[in-house]
């Protein structure tokens, strides 16, 4: 479904939804005070970004060293993939919600109300930003702890009045401190309002790495060389280049011909250097028109040529990665490959990628123009601050990893 059309129908369904929840739900309280319970099986909601699914994972670890149940995840089935890269979660306690039209969403929700008494999920963690449909979702899970964000006395961020447990998002931190900060409001003891009154440490907030074996690279290996006649895992040194980017954010993409120039220079610098362009099957006719622009035998349209869940092997293999800010910033992050990550309307002050990373930003005045408060729809068709980067300081930025080749 049209990303716009969801967040219309988020805001004119949803709000009032929302509120007819509240007013429902109010009123058995009154009647039939809730009970308090020890979380145990508890269910968390991330439903649109694959980026997500690995910046919540710390707080996922967490939480499952302190609960006695079972975690559980709901995601868009199109992001599924993305759990099963570190596996925290496992495969039977993820749910999927079908996205691809109204209809669809409406029967895998009600499907999902009673997978979830099923489950007995008795605590649910809304990890969206402000979305009313994950408000529906969690007081319709019927848990008996309900953890999110709430707007407190910030306008336009209103969608009911459902948590038990009410957290204060801080735009000033880390996406993954705020998830942190949603964990320990379940796991707490006290009282609080709002959530949560401590500092948290940027140490809570490290990424765990993937297991790769032998047999794993010698399969990218083996692709590579189907791509690549001759190549040489002694001599050639892979580089890989992510130019795409979602289309829940359009303007974070730099335009193709930037990404021509830094790769021309690349393969100028070092003979040695095979680039391999990547994204996912359907982005493959994009691949080639920049691997067409570049014009070098080289600079290879890798798209679609791993499965995703291959990715880890294929990073474990290559110097470094060139990406918009984008999922694949955070799927690198669970490996030791470093990260040159391009940001435009999103600041990496909040989104930043938690492995190896070097963020490129140009950081004007209007940016970041995308926020919670504005579920992350910008009205700039003008994006001066990518277009403000330039080829030569994008190849600057990264030429210390390219020097260390031999």
């Amino acid at each position: 479904m049209n990303v716009d059309t969801m967040r219309n129908i988020d805001y004119y369904a949803g709000v009032p939804l929302v509120m007819s929840a509240t007013l429902v739900k109010k009123t058995l309280d009154f009647f039939v005070p809730p009970k308090k319970r020890k979380a145990k099986n508890v269910l968390l909601i991330e439903l649109s970004e694959m980026g997500s699914a690995i910046l919540v994972d710390p707080a996922m670890r967490k939480l499952k060293k302190n609960i006695e149940g079972e975690l559980y995840f709901v995601i868009f089935s199109k992001n599924r993939a993305s759990l099963q890269l570190l596996g925290t979660v496992k495969e039977e306690n993820i749910y999927t919600i079908d996205e691809n039209s109204l209809t669809n969403i409406a029967k895998s929700t009600l499907k999902f109300f009673q997978w979830c008494r099923e489950k007995e999920i008795d605590s649910v963690i809304d990890l969206e930003l402000f979305s009313r449909f994950t408000a529906l979702l969690t007081i319709g899970s019927g848990a008996v702890n309900r953890v999110g964000f709430h707007a407190f006395h910030n306008e336009g961020l209103y969608r009911g009045d459902l948590l038990t447990h009410k957290v204060a998002y801080n735009p000033h931190q880390h996406i993954a401190k705020n998830f942190i900060a949603l964990v320990d409001a379940l796991l707490s003891e006290n009282q609080e309002l709002p959530y949560l009154k401590r500092i948290i440490q940027d140490d809570e907030i490290q990424i765990a790495k993937a297991t790769i074996c032998e047999e794993e690279q010698s399969s990218i290996i083996a692709t590579i060389s189907t791509f690549y006649e001759g190549f040489d895992r002694s001599k050639n040194h892979i580089i890989l280049v992510n130019s795409n980017a979602s289309d829940l954010l359009p303007q974070r993409r730099w335009d193709r011909e930037n990404y021509g120039e830094v790769i021309k220079k690349i393969l100028a610098a070092n003979e040695n250097v095979i680039l391999l362009l990547t994204g996912a099957p359907s982005e493959k006719e994009g691949a080639q028109l920049l691997a067409d622009y570049v014009d070098d035998k080289r600079c290879i349209n890798f798209a679609g040529g791993v499965k995703f869940l291959e990715l880890p092997a294929l990073y474990s293999l290559c110097a470094f990665m060139l990406t918009n800010d984008s999922g694949p910033a955070h799927f690198a992050s669970i490996t030791d490959m470093h990260t040159f990550v391009i940001f435009g309307p999103e600041t990496p002050a909040l989104y930043g990628s938690l492995g190896s990373t070097t963020s490129i930003y140009a950081g004007m005045s209007c940016s970041p123009c995308v926020s919670a408060s504005n579920h992350r729809k910008t009205p700039c068709s003008d994006n001066q601050c990518i277009k403000i980067i330039t080829p030569d300081l994008v190849f600057n930025t990264l030429k210390f990893k390219l020097d260390a080749l031999s």
